[in-house]
């Protein structure tokens, strides 16, 4: 029963990962802008959202079909998506010239869905048929 949790707890976190792209994820008091997923001042952060927002869907898809190869699949990309997800929670949330921006609450549902969505993605759902 644990792991069919598990998985409705993951399809849950691909969709709280693609919302946290549009969330307020730092805001940076000496230029007074807030940067989301998909907005950094100058575009110095690059746009993280473009990349988490299409692999989100991807795993959200690939957790939903009943496929020995989805759930392969889906394990890798759950992987790169959490490394990215901590690289730019780094990025995000580093100080730089004496000052360290506020955190908000975006960057960390960003970074706890894409825990979530590869805990999900090791233990996945299947039912295998016993062969005779």
């Amino acid at each position: 029963m644990g792991l069919k949790f598990l998985h409705w707890l993951g399809i849950c976190a691909c969709i709280v990962l693609i919302v946290s792209c549009f969330l307020p994820w730092g805001y940076y008091g000496d230029i007074n802008q807030t940067f989301t997923g998909f907005y950094s001042y100058g575009n110095q952060y690059g746009r993280p959202g473009k990349f988490l927002l299409p692999m989100g869907t991807l795993l959200l898809v690939f957790m939903l079909l009943p496929k020995v190869w989805a759930k392969r699949a889906n394990l890798f990309i759950a992987a790169l998506t959490l490394a990215y997800a901590v690289k730019n929670y780094i990025l995000f949330g580093s100080c730089y010239n004496n000052y360290c921006p506020q955190r908000l609450f975006g960057i960390y549902l960003m970074l706890s869905a894409a825990s979530v969505i590869l805990l999900a993605a090791v233990f996945p759902n299947m039912k295998f048929k016993e062969k005779v």
